[in-house]
This record gives C-alpha cells, structure tokens and sequence, in this order.
C-alpha cells in the first residue's frame, strides 16, 4: 500500500506560514533541497490544496524553461511535470492539466482508493488546510518537517483540530547550514 507522506516546513512554534500566509522565513540551501529531494523521488503523485496549487503551477513550470535555475530546481520541475497531481477544492469545478485529478468529495474514500492503486508514495506538498483534513482523518502515514530557526508568534499552524493521540516514530533527523533541522515521522 501506498503510504500518504506530508512535507512542510515550519517554525519553532508551529507555524507552516506568517499571519498574511508569508513563507519567506524558511532557510533553504542545498542541504535542505538534497533531504527534501530524497522523499520526493519515492513519490509519484503529489497532492495539493488549491491555493498551493496555484503557487506550484505559476511556478515550477516556468523553472524548466529557466537558464539560471539550479539543478535541485531543475530537478523538482522535472519530477512535478511527469507526476500525477490530486487538487482537492470544494470551490474549482474543472483543471485543465491532463496529469491533475480533481477531488471536492468523499475524501476518505477517494484518499483509500488512492492509496491502494500501485505506484510510489503519495506526498502533500505544504497545503495546511487539506494536511488538518487527512490529519483529522488519520490518513497520513509519514510526516518530513523542516523546522527552521524562529518563532513567528503566529499565523497558520502545522497541527490543527487533532481529538487524539497520534504516536509516531522518529525515523531521521539531520541538521543543515541554515541551522534548520529535518525530522522525519512514521506512524506506529
């Protein structure tokens, strides 16, 4: 079975994004790039809220066609033109990439059927509104967070509207540079 692995990145004090949903505070260098890369290449499908979406889809496909980006840059464009995408939105009615699934009902259903089909891990990419929906679910399996040096104080949390206990299994940690650091969680 495929395993539904959440990646984000997120402040000391939990937050994934500032009170206006600003993300420039996250430290990104190589190192972080080659942690996050090494969970994306076991993934074939990514799985978006449809503001993150939006932001993917202005973005990485513009990367290909960029002489100055980096090879980790290159790399990320490469995977996300070639794997699968759900949306799950209940306000779009249609999308118009052929490789982009839209989902605005029966969640759990559709996140199981997902789960049983052959292929890689399954990987939400950001997208804290649809992580506090499978979370609340107990639908995702792994959590890869980058916690990086700072408090913010406020704005969108990593863990929302969770009733019970969920026990999880430190699988790695590493430590970068930018004096972020990687944790990565299983479910028992």
């Amino acid at each position: 079975m495929r395993k539904i692995v959440s990646l984000m990145h997120m402040s000391l004090d939990g937050f994934v994004a500032g009170a206006q949903g600003e993300m420039s505070w996250i430290k990104m260098d190589d190192d972080v790039f080659t942690f996050v890369d090494s969970f994306i290449i076991q993934a074939n499908m990514g799985l978006y809220g449809p503001k993150t979406f939006g932001m993917m889809e202005a973005h990485w496909p513009k990367v290909l066609k960029d002489p100055t980006a980096s090879g980790h840059q290159l790399s990320h464009a490469h995977w996300y033109s070639k794997a699968q995408k759900v949306v799950f939105s209940t306000t779009l009615s249609s999308l118009d990439d052929k490789n982009t699934k839209l989902i605005n009902r029966n969640v759990a259903a559709e996140i199981t059927h997902l789960k049983n089909e052959p292929g890689k891990n399954i990987m939400i990419f950001g997208s804290p509104g649809l992580v506090h929906s499978l979370m609340q679910l107990g639908l995702i399996d792994e959590y890869v967070i980058t916690i990086n040096p700072l408090i913010l104080g406020g704005g969108i949390p990593m863990f929302k509207g969770i009733n019970s206990r969920v026990d999880l299994h430190l699988k790695q940690t590493v430590q970068f540079k930018a004096g972020s650091i990687g944790v990565h969680y299983s479910k028992f």
